[in-house]
């Protein structure tokens, strides 16, 4: 944790956010928190005895918080024995993406990225559709993680995930130039657009759960119903519209993964492997960039349990642009 000492017997303060918190009972009868904080640089189990909401104030998870307190070992693990905690306020003038795990791009430079290939189509009518709905939910976009607990589970790592899928997109229609390379990268930008209604996301740009649409509907169905409504509104060609939301609604591939029908056109089906390229590609990155060379993963469950072994010191990043 980038926590700040500021005296002896380990007294340090610092920002962080509210991973998880529970209000449990002591055995003498009173109230406590129990927490975990974290921030760019990992996490720590903390606790605030004798919790009173009324003089503490009210914690939940997701909060960004300042925080004084000693931390100190409790059987082999650093533990933070708050003495202080507050919300953090305007004053403090921090930014939440220097304490939560975010991606290695801002999210308006990769959405100005993606605008600016969508405004070089020559297809005005793909332009002025994927146009739209990155405008109109361009507030959330900028922030929104891909995912709630797997690939992409950070801040802006929607938008990561799309640009990456994007890149990929150039590099295959280079290889295979019959490719429809303005379907396929429409269909890139705009297959996980519903994520932004799928998840419950606070200022933090981490998922805590899902929406009731999220869980009822989920961001395949959703997606291709706002790139309809889109299509509908702006007069664009019927069957561009429904290519485009076939190619949503068959991204996860197999009717297993929760795809509503398999890819049944060659962009519909490439979009549907670079999807779960990227995922894959950034489960391991990400896994293999948290231990040191010569050692293996935890066991990776979204890669058939597989653990991974790194072989050198090198820090992986993705570079989109």
């Amino acid at each position: 944790m980038n926590f700040k000492e500021i005296g002896n017997n380990g007294l340090c303060e610092g920002f962080a956010v509210i991973k998880q918190c529970e209000k449990k009972m002591a055995k003498n009868g009173n109230a406590y928190l129990d927490l975990v904080l974290s921030d760019k640089d990992g996490e720590i189990f903390a606790k605030l005895w004798d919790y009173n909401e009324a003089s503490h104030g009210k914690y939940d998870t997701d909060m960004f918080v300042k925080i004084r307190g000693v931390i100190s070992q409790y059987n082999g693990h650093d533990q933070l024995r708050i003495e202080r905690i507050r919300p953090v306020i305007e004053s403090d003038n921090v930014d939440v993406s220097d304490f939560v795990k975010s991606a290695d791009y801002s999210g308006d430079e990769m959405y100005n990225h993606l605008i600016s290939i969508v405004n070089a189509f020559k297809d005005e009518e793909l332009k002025k559709l994927v146009s739209y709905l990155l405008e109109k939910n361009k507030e959330k976009i900028l922030y929104f993680p891909a995912a709630f607990r797997l690939h992409h589970a950070i801040r802006s790592g929607l938008l990561m995930h799309t640009a990456s899928i994007v890149k990929l997109c150039e590099s295959v229609c280079k290889v295979y130039p019959f490719v429809n390379r303005e379907l396929l990268i429409s269909g890139a930008i705009l297959h996980d657009i519903a994520k932004t209604v799928e998840f419950d996301v606070k200022e933090t740009g981490i998922a805590s759960g899902y929406t009731v649409e999220g869980n009822l509907l989920g961001h395949l169905v959703m997606g291709a119903m706002m790139v309809k409504d889109a299509a509908e509104k702006l007069n664009i060609d019927s069957e561009k519209s429904m290519l485009l939301q076939h190619m949503i609604l068959s991204h996860h591939g197999e009717p297993e993964f929760g795809a509503a029908v398999r890819p049944l056109f060659l962009e519909a089906e490439l979009l549907s492997q670079l999807d779960l390229m990227d995922a894959r590609v950034y489960e391991i990155m990400d896994a293999v960039n948290g231990i040191n060379k010569g050692e293996f993963t935890n066991r990776l469950w979204a890669l058939e349990d597989r653990k991974f072994y790194k072989y050198n010191d090198e820090t992986l990043k993705v570079e989109l642009f």
